[in-house]
C-alpha cells in the first residue's frame, strides 16, 4: 500500500472522496500529519474514517530500530526499519542555525562508490516520497525538535529515484507540512547527469552538489563507476548549465583519500579543470569544493588523507581562487556516515 506521507493535499482530497469521506478532511489530516501527529492520534477523525484510510494506505512512520547518540556532540544516527522490515539510515545534526537531518532516498545504493559503505550490497528499493518525509517527521517526534533543515546525502543516489526525490522536495517545502524552504534544503549527486539537466528545468531554489572526488576520467572512473556514463567533462558541462538556468551556486564534495586522489598534482588538475570548464571571461560562476576526508570501512581498505596533507590540498585551490572549506565531522565517536549502521544490522 502506498505511503500515506506520500500524498499530497490534492492526492488526500481525491483519497476521500473515493474511500466515501468529504474531501475537506484532506487538509486536517495532511497538515496533521506534517506536525508528527499520527493518524491513530487524530481526535478530529473519527474512528471508521481512520479504518478505511488504513485499508487502503500505509499509515506508518519509520520505526526505531536502533538510536546512537554521540557524546562529543550531540549527533544522532539513526536506524529505521520501514513497513517492509527494509532499513534505512538518517542523521541529525545540531548547528548555531538549528537541526539538519541527513535522509536516505534508496534502500542501498547501486551507484558502487568504492569508499561507501552504502552501496556495498547495491540497491534494493526506492523509497517513495513519504517514507523519506517519514524520516523527518520521526527525528522530531523523537527528539521533540523542529528540524530545518535538509541535506539529501544518506543511503542511495536520490536524482536515481527522481521523481520520489523530487515529490519529497515539494513535500518538505509545502507551507501546510513541516515547511521547510527550498533554499534550505541541499541534494547531493554523484554525478547522474541526465537528472541535473531535468531538475534544472524544475528550477527549484535547492542547493545541488556534486559528489565528484577527482579531476579526471582515469582516476574518478576507478573510485565511481558512474563516471564510466558521464565523464568529467560531461558532468561540468551540465553543472554550467544548471547554474545558468537557475543561478543557484553549486558546491562540489570532495572525498580525500590518501595515496588515491590527495595530491597536490590532483588539487592544481582540479582548480585547472574547474576553472576552465565553470567560468569564462565574461561569466564568472562562484565555485565552492567542500573537503571530506574519507570515513574508513573495513571492506575498502581505504584510509583519510593527514591533517598536513588536506591542509595543503586546501590551500592550493584557494590560491587558484577556488573556495574550499574541510567538513567538521560530527558524530565520529559513531560512525555518523551513512551505510554502516545498516550494514552491522544486515550482517547480524
Amino acid at each position: 500500500m502506498k505511503n500515506i506521507y506520500s500524498y499530497t493535499p490534492e492526492e488526500l482530497e481525491a483519497l476521500m472522496i473515493e474511500i466515501g469521506e468529504p474531501k475537506y478532511r484532506a487538509s486536517q489530516i495532511f497538515s496533521q500529519l506534517h506536525k508528527g501527529i499520527l493518524l491513530s492520534e487524530m481526535t478530529n477523525v473519527g474512528k471508521k474514517t481512520k479504518e478505511k484510510l488504513c485499508g487502503v494506505v500505509d499509515a506508518a512512520l519509520p520505526s526505531i530500530k536502533r538510536k546512537l547518540v554521540s557524546q562529543i556532540d550531540g549527533t544522532v544516527k539513526y536506524l529505521f526499519e520501514l513497513s517492509d522490515k527494509n532499513c534505512i539510515e538518517s542523521v541529525v545534526m545540531k548547528y548555531e542555525h538549528g537541526y539538519t537531518i541527513c535522509v536516505s532516498s534508496q534502500v542501498g545504493c547501486r551507484m558502487g562508490c568504492k569508499f561507501c559503505a552504502s552501496t556495498l550490497a547495491g540497491r534494493v528499493r526506492d523509497l517513495e516520497a513519504g517514507e523519506m518525509i517519514g524520516q523527518v517527521l520521526a527525528a522530531n517526534r523523537d527528539l521533540g525538535i523542529r528540524i530545518s533543515n535538509i541535506v539529501m546525502m544518506g543511503i542511495g543516489e536520490p536524482l536515481d529515484n527522481f521523481d520520489n526525490s523530487v515529490k519529497f522536495l515539494r513535500l518538505a517545502n509545502h507551507e501546510s507540512g513541516v515547511n521547510i524552504g527550498y533554499r534550505h534544503i541541499s541534494l547531493s549527486t554523484c554525478g547522474v547527469v541526465s537528472g541535473i539537466y531535468k531538475l534544472a528545468e524544475l528550477d527549484l531554489p535547492i542547493t545541488l552538489s556534486i559528489s565528484l572526488h577527482a579531476p579526471d576520467d582515469e582516476t574518478r572512473s576507478e573510485i565511481m563507476p558512474v563516471n564510466r556514463r558521464w565523464g568529467v567533462s560531461e558532468l561540468l558541462c551540465a553543472c554550467r548549465d544548471y547554474y545558468k538556468k537557475t543561478g543557484r551556486r553549486l558546491s562540489f564534495e570532495y572525498t580525500l583519500i590518501s595515496g588515491k586522489n590527495d595530491s597536490r598534482a590532483l588539487a592544481e588538475k582540479l582548480a585547472q579543470v574547474l576553472n576552465s570548464s565553470l567560468r569564462t571571461k565574461t561569466e564568472t560562476m562562484p565555485i565552492h569544493v567542500n573537503l571530506i576526508p574519507v570515513n574508513e570501512v573495513g571492506e575498502t581498505g581505504f584510509k583519510p588523507a593527514d591533517k598536513r596533507g588536506i591542509k595543503d590540498f586546501a590551500a592550493t585551490l584557494e590560491m587558484r581562487g577556488i573556495r574550499a572549506t574541510v567538513r567538521r565531522k560530527l558524530g565520529s565517536d559513531i560512525n555518523a556516515s551513512c551505510g554502516q549502521l545498516r550494514r552491522e544490522d544486515a550482517e547480524g
